[in-house]
């Protein structure tokens, strides 16, 4: 099926125009269709939220947004973490709600309720007694929620992507500034054990210089977007339907990101971004609508292409290629790369690797000892128990516990709304990058410049 070139600017909020006298043609980021290119740097930074350390909250009261397969599973998840307390509850619909209550049931928690309507969560954030909001809404949903939390004085968890539009990501950063309220996006591959591993040897020097990563988000879900049980509402479909890019980037992303140290000592300067066509997804909804008309309206539909790859440059001169392919019949890969001037480390399918010539990779006792040496001092406290926990293998817990120790002890959270901003915005870049015959487009600087003194942070 040809893809189509039409205009990305009304549903991204982006627009491009050619920078003048450049070898290469970057292209600056606009508001929308009719206002002109502005700076990436918008205006100027009112407060820096980048290790701004939050006052201390002894007990963190959570209210939660959405309520399906994550929502649901994060609620009981955080019982697990002392000094929390489950103050509200909302979905749309009230059976999620009150399941999501039952499995409160035997604690001390007694969350009000919120479900009915699209805007019950506005209550949820209105309230008092509420410190922390928990976002885990389908995605058109999550910078609004978000920055309207973040206006009645709540911090918020956000799941990804943060927001879909450069305008949002905008909106989402002076907003915390604004009001000194942290935003942090729950990208859960930060917090894998090996991803945490690799952090932790790139701060001791084990990689030397960092000059190249990896991250791909690729899984065979074509066919569940089709599955109005497994996929209440299609809204994730509908997301395939319109947009053809890189939907899905942060998970490979930010940890790369923490490792360059991008928005605290680099930036991301430019992307560029190409697709396959899709040779799949038309084809199902082709199938399901000879047998149901519910899916002829998706029969004309511009599916997004199967294969994006989406590659980065950073000002210092690094390099981030990202992969998302979710409608081909592959194995699920989130492969990881880093390559350094003295070491490179991989994990995809198989058992992660590490090399430190160019002989090969290392033995498995070597690694052994090398995991041994590098692992975090919060990964001994409480590793054992985010496996117990689970959520993705014990990061969803680990993501959830670290988030709680920076609100409850007054630290700088390890990702802020710098980050959530750019990872989200890689996806209308990419969107853009591809609806207009692959052309690299400038990356915003969420910072305004403070990423040139920003110190990285460090995971104890």
């Amino acid at each position: 099926m040809k893809n189509n070139r039409r205009d990305f600017i009304k549903y991204t909020g982006i627009a491009a125009s050619a920078l003048v006298g450049a070898a290469l043609p970057l292209l600056a980021v606009a508001d929308d269709a009719n206002s002109k290119p502005f700076n990436t740097i918008k205006g100027s930074q009112r407060f820096n939220m980048h290790g701004y350390a939050a006052p201390k909250i002894d007990k963190v009261r959570i209210g939660y947004i959405g309520l399906g397969s994550r929502g649901s599973e994060a609620v009981p998840r955080i019982l697990n973490i002392e000094g929390v307390e489950v103050r509200a509850l909302c979905d749309t619909k009230p059976k999620q709600v009150q399941l999501a209550k039952e499995s409160l049931k035997g604690t001390p928690n007694n969350p009000a309720l919120y479900s009915g309507n699209d805007y019950e969560w506005k209550k949820l954030c209105e309230r008092s007694d509420i410190d922390l909001v928990y976002i885990c809404t389908p995605w058109n949903w999550h910078a609004q929620m978000a920055v309207y939390a973040m206006e009645h004085g709540k911090h918020v968890a956000v799941e990804v992507p943060a927001a879909q539009t450069i305008d949002e990501c905008w909106q989402m950063v002076e907003t915390s500034e604004k009001t000194k309220l942290h935003c942090v996006m729950l990208e859960n591959e930060c917090y894998d054990f090996f991803e945490l591993l690799t952090l932790n040897m790139a701060r001791q020097g084990f990689f030397g210089e960092v000059l190249h990563g990896e991250g791909a988000y690729i899984h065979s879900i074509g066919r569940s977007l089709f599955d109005p049980i497994q996929r209440p509402g299609l809204w994730r479909l509908e997301e395939n339907a319109h947009r053809n890019g890189n939907l899905y980037p942060t998970h490979g992303l930010g940890p790369i990101c923490q490792i360059m140290n991008i928005n605290c000592g680099d930036k991301m300067d430019f992307l560029t971004s190409v697709s396959t066509n899709d040779f799949t997804l038309h084809d199902i909804a082709v199938e399901l609508a000879a047998k149901d008309a519910m899916y002829s309206k998706y029969v004309d539909k511009h599916f997004r292409g199967n294969m994006n790859t989406s590659t980065i440059r950073t000002a210092k001169g690094r390099t981030i290629m990202l992969q998302h392919d979710t409608s081909s019949p592959r194995p699920k890969s989130s492969r990881y790369l880093i390559s350094g001037t003295k070491a490179t480390i991989q994990c995809d399918a198989g058992p992660a690797k590490i090399s430190t010539s160019h002989d090969g990779w290392v033995s498995p006792e070597v690694f052994a000892e090398i995991e041994a040496k590098y692992t975090l001092p919060f990964i001994a406290k409480v590793g054992e128990l985010a496996k117990k926990v689970g959520g993705h293998g014990g990061m969803d817990f680990l993501t959830d516990w670290r988030l709680i120790d920076c609100l409850r002890n007054g630290l700088p959270v390890d990702h802020d709304v710098y980050d959530a901003a750019l990872w989200s915005s890689i996806a209308p870049l990419s969107e853009w990058s591809v609806a207009n015959g692959s052309k690299p487009i400038e990356v915003p600087d969420f910072t305004r410049g403070a990423w040139q003194n920003n110190t990285p942070f460090n995971i104890s």
